[in-house]
Formats: C-alpha cells, structure tokens, sequence
C-alpha cells in the first residue's frame, strides 16, 4: 500500500511541474499547433459523445498522477537501471515511444507529430517534456521509499526512552 501511495504521490509532483513546463511553452508561443493534452481532450470527448469533457488540467492529473503514477510503482522494481535516475529514464523513454507511435498518430498527427509538418520539433519537445517528466517521478519516488524506510528502520531502532523522552540514549 505504501509503493501505491508513494508512486501517485511522485505522480502528482511531476505532474505538476509538466504542467508548470507546459504553461511556459503555451505563454512563450512554442509550437502552438503542437498540444497533445487537446488531442486526448478531442480523443476522449469523441469516444464519448462528448459526455466527459474534464478541463486539461484535470485529465493531466489522472493521467499522470493515477494512471501513469500507479503504473510506474508497480513496475519500477523491473526497470533497468541501478538508480532512481536512470529507471526514471529507461520509464520515460518508453512513455515517449508509446506516445509518439500510439496516442500522436491515433489522434491524426502521425508518427511522433510528422504530419504537423514542423519536422522533428514535436517529437524533440515531447522527448524532453516527457523525460523530465519520467526522471522527476522517479526521483521523487526513490526519495520517498528511501526516506520511508530509513524512518521505518530508525523507528525499529528506538528504545523506549527514546520514545518517551523524544532523545536516543548515548
């Protein structure tokens, strides 16, 4: 249960800085005709006649905190890489690789956004935007399950006096 928790939370914090990283490319003009949030939105008001219209915010949320988040702690364990960073890579890469071949070319923008006719800017945005997703998650997430187990194993350590006088004995 403490993985579940950890992960959405690591969910949730990278998720908001994308989306704080996705504001600063709205308010700077970049690549304006390149925003797979409305392409999800239009996506999923389609699949359900226009019943389910939640604000982009809001599906960032389940989708990167939920979804992406639970995903993320069950198989972290089995991704390659010794360290946070580097399965925080391995996870973001193959997030990319299932965007730019599944959800982009689905939502009629082809492979990695080609048919945007803006070369290869929309698959090198979205590489970055979802690396420094993956990698914020993760660390996030191998700082949490380190700090709760070092406060787990310090907690298995304490005497009673420690507990009730709020010092450890010399």
């Amino acid at each position: 249960m403490r993985r579940l928790f950890f992960s959405v939370l690591a969910g949730f914090g990278a998720t908001s800085v994308h989306l704080a990283l996705m504001a600063l490319k709205r308010g700077a003009g970049v690549m304006p005709e390149f925003d797979p949030y409305e392409d999800l939105q239009r996506l999923l008001s389609a699949a359900t006649a226009g019943s389910f219209q939640p604000p982009s915010w809001l599906l960032a949320y389940l989708n990167g905190a939920l979804i992406l988040g639970f995903v993320f702690g069950r198989i972290f364990p089995y991704l390659p890489g010794r360290t946070a960073l580097a399965r925080g890579a391995a996870f973001g890469f193959a997030a990319w690789l299932c965007l730019g071949l599944g959800l982009l070319p689905f939502a009629g923008r082809g492979i990695f956004g080609i048919d945007l006719n803006l070369g290869v800017s929309p698959a090198a945005l979205m590489l970055a935007m979802v690396m420094i997703y993956a990698i914020t998650m993760s660390l996030l997430y191998g700082w949490l399950m380190t700090e709760s187990a070092e406060t787990k194993k310090g907690l298995h350590n304490l005497s009673a006096e420690a507990v009730t006088t709020g010092r450890n004995p010399p």
